[in-house]
């Protein structure tokens, strides 16, 4: 029997391109249409594309497919075409034309000059997702490309296409609704996905509330709060809110609304200012327009520190009523019945550690001091299920990071602590978001799914849930229907993309799409340089794709960071299938790569 033919595939980025109302033009005047088409290709469209490095692959009437290895050429490219410019001479007494333009990334199988597969398909089926004169690109295009054009793509939510079976997130540009990072504004509601019954459409950003006790060491009073409100907020389905690590980029720094608007993609922004003295806190809070910069409500309250939860509800509701989102009776209840301690001590404490637990500095010592406040808190009130919740989360940072000196044992508090929180309250997100945790990594994915879903149900904006759902489908054997749900968590948390890209990179490994995971490996590395997990499975990534040069490069620079640093070790602490874990050794070893 003859050997299989091999398959040749590379990563590329596809532009798809096609003329709005072409049949329409060639009734109304076939010969002018014809004669305008050409004109636009040979003055607009062609140059173009030579001037960034594309290939036209083929022509089929007034469509286009153009090839190209760089996606910022790609980008570059379809951005020169749709920006308005002058006329030619002559073009006047012609029909004008018009483009819409798909832009994809990904994997695409080579036949002699012709190209086709997924990577191509998806582009074409984003073409006419684009408004008339604008561009249409997959999330994997706009994660790659970063900060590194001059405009800014706006969320378009998910779509579905035809004979692609899963969702895809498209972002859109229209030279009408925004050219640079400095005049973009919030997408207008022709492309924005329109506003629903529980507020679809609507996205909020809240800021880190600005400390003004005087006493810097009640920074994580005020953190602590805005935390809160953003938690309170996540639990109304339809309306995105951004997670705090994202929002908290902006701390201590004097920023622009609408700056802040178009960089998280929010439509309204929440800030305000927090004074604590004694058992008083005054509370000023200000919802504004991110569009336009101006108030939509603002309130200052005068309480007792006891009080501090009713001014949380009171904020929420009043930020609901502005926004006009129509709560639903569950999500009522959720935002009604929130846990409170039997005492403002304990909350302080859960405050303090929580403060501590989420510090840039994360090591053995952070670990110890933010379980000491748990721990005092439960002290005070041995029912408090935030408590035990933050126990456990605390506890599968260090399982994860293997600070203490028996990982395992802090597995084992973690489920233990995550199940003492969902027992006091069914209703704490974070419980279950931590059992959710503690399933996957014990591959009990039916727990973690049921898990993961009650998170969902709990808390629709938590970016960690929406990442734990995408690593429960990687890890049981539907990795490309990770990629929408790890997306999702990019939106909701656009500053730990680095973190995302990695298991984006793993989904798509998984998958047996080798370039598209080396693309987003090797984006991950260069956001973080000294990672030496994403660098062991680029790494083995790189030894399916037979590039092993590069392969034992990316080994060496793991080494270095981290020379004792042991791939066996790692992949047995993932919860991969045998034969997923199977395949990422067998990278490794295609390699000429070991321990």
């Amino acid at each position: 029997m003859p050997a299989a033919e091999r398959i040749n595939r590379k990563l590329a980025a596809i532009l798809a391109a096609d003329v709005v109302g072409y049949s329409r033009l060639m009734a109304a005047d076939e010969a002018g249409t014809l004669a305008a088409l050409k004109r636009h290709r040979e003055g607009v469209f062609d140059p173009a594309v030579a001037a960034h490095n594309g290939r036209v692959v083929k022509l089929i009437g007034d469509g286009t497919i153009v090839e190209f290895a760089s996606v910022i050429d790609a980008v570059n490219c379809a951005l020169s075409v749709q920006r308005p410019s002058p006329a030619p001479d002559g073009a006047a007494a012609q029909p004008a034309i018009v483009l819409r333009i798909g832009i994809n990334l990904g994997d695409v199988i080579i036949e002699g000059d012709d190209i086709y597969g997924d990577g191509v398909n998806i582009a074409a089926r984003l073409e006419p997702l684009a408004e008339p004169g604008g561009i249409c690109i997959s999330s994997i295009v706009n994660e790659s490309i970063g900060n590194r054009i001059d405009v800014r793509f706006q969320d378009g939510g998910e779509a579905t296409v035809k004979n692609i079976d899963r969702p895809i997130r498209v972002w859109r540009w229209h030279p009408s609704t925004a050219t640079s990072p400095s005049t973009a504004t919030i997408p207008s509601p022709s492309i924005a996905p329109k506003a629903g019954a529980n507020g679809a459409g609507q996205s909020i950003a809240v800021l880190p509330f600005t400390n003004m006790s005087g006493d810097p060491e009640q920074e994580y009073f005020s953190d602590g709060i805005s935390e809160d409100i953003i938690t309170d907020l996540s639990k109304i389905a339809g309306l995105i809110v951004i997670a705090r690590n994202s929002s908290f980029t902006y701390k201590g720094r004097s920023v622009d609304v609408r700056e802040v608007g178009r960089e998280l993609g929010v439509r309204s922004v929440l800030e305000g200012s927090i004074r604590r003295a004694g058992q008083r806190v005054r509370i000023t809070a200000q919802l504004i327009d991110a569009t336009s910069g101006s108030h939509l409500w603002a309130e200052r309250y005068d309480r007792d520190l006891t009080d501090i939860f009713a001014v949380q509800d009171e904020v929420t509701q009043q930020i609901v009523g502005a926004l006009k989102v129509t709560l639903s009776p569950a999500e009522k209840a959720l935002l009604v019945k929130k846990e409170e301690p039997s005492n403002v001590a304990a909350y302080d404490c859960v405050l303090r550690g929580r403060e501590i637990m989420l510090s840039k500095e994360k090591n053995r010592e952070t670990f110890e001091e933010a379980v000491k406040y748990f721990k005092k808190a439960l002290e005070l009130d041995s029912n408090y299920s935030q408590a035990y919740a933050s126990l456990g989360f605390a506890h599968m940072f260090d399982y994860q990071n293997r600070w203490s000196d028996d990982p395992d044992g802090s597995f084992k508090l973690a489920a233990q602590y995550a199940q003492k929180a969902i027992d006091n309250d069914p209703n704490e997100p974070m419980a279950h978001g931590v059992a959710a945790l503690t399933a996957i990594f014990a591959r009990d994915f039916d727990r973690a799914q049921a898990e993961v879903d009650r998170t969902l149900a709990l808390n629709p904006s938590s970016a960690l849930a929406h990442n734990l759902l995408g690593t429960i489908r990687s890890y049981s054997g539907r990795p490309l229907e990770a990629i929408p749900a790890i997306e999702q968590a990019m939106r909701l948390d656009p500053a730990f993309r680095p973190q995302f890209l990695h298991f984006i990179g793993i989904a798509y490994l998984l998958a047996g799409k080798y370039e598209t995971a080396a693309a987003m490996l090797r984006q991950r590395i260069s956001l973080v340089p000294n990672t030496d997990f994403s660098r062991a499975v680029l790494a083995a990534t790189l030894g399916h794709l037979g590039e092993i040069e590069e392969a034992r490069r990316v080994w060496g620079e793991l080494k270095k960071i981290n020379p004792k640093f042991s791939f066996q070790a790692y992949l047995g602490r993932q919860p991969m299938r045998p034969e997923d874990a199977e395949r990422v050794a067998a990278g490794i070893v295609k390699a000429g790569l070991a321990d």
